[in-house]
């Protein structure tokens, strides 16, 4: 699908994605930026301009989380949208972690992705200043954002290469697995045809 996009849709794609999966959407934001690097390797985007909108993308869903906490507090996890990603329970043991290892926290949910929206939810809840979260935010994503839309960029055909392998051997195992099939059913209707022709 995202092969046939031109203009600014892939910007735009990966932009509004970026800041779904800061909102809690199941779908790991490493992918995103995989996306990113492969849409920029196929020539539909400018890898330099598409690292600065996936980063843009990241600091605003980061940031939209965070000011969520610090304005509405506790009383968004009340909201049924909510509740799975922010339950009481999972805020509490993120609170614990924000006492043991302090704002480093934020900097280290960069890197697990379970805990991002989360992590960023309780710092706001917690009333962190806004500058100390960017500053933390800010730093492990210039070390996320980049590395992996660059890596996918400058190693795209490696990329092909293996999607091209995996290709080869799905029809491979289609194949085989027809030819199983086709085993199965001829032994099975040989035993039926066996059957009916042997005497009473």
């Amino acid at each position: 699908m995202v092969q046939n996009f031109s203009g600014p849709l892939p910007y735009l794609f990966v932009f509004f994605i970026l800041l779904l999966c800061g909102f809690g959407l199941p779908l790991p934001e490493d992918v995103v930026l995989f996306t990113a690097g492969v849409l920029a390797y196929k020539g539909l985007a400018d890898i330099h301009i598409m690292v600065a909108v996936a980063f843009a993308g990241v600091m605003i869903g980061d940031g939209t989380i965070f000011f969520l906490g610090h304005k509405l507090g506790l009383r968004l996890t009340q909201l049924p949208f909510f509740q799975r990603v922010l339950s009481p329970v999972r805020l509490a043991a993120i609170r614990e972690r924000f006492h043991e290892h302090g704002n480093k926290i934020v900097f280290a949910a960069r890197f697990m992705p379970g805990l991002r929206t989360p992590v960023f939810f309780t710092a706001g809840t917690l009333h962190l200043p806004f500058r100390v979260f960017l500053f933390y935010d800010g730093m492990a994503a210039l070390i996320s954002v980049p590395t992996i839309t660059y890596v996918v960029f400058l190693f795209g055909h490696e990329l092909e290469a293996v999607i091209n392998t995996v290709r080869s051997v799905e029809h491979g195992m289609v194949l085989l697995i027809a030819l199983v099939i086709a085993f199965f059913v001829g032994k099975f209707l040989w035993g039926r045809r066996k059957s009916a022709n042997a005497p009473e």
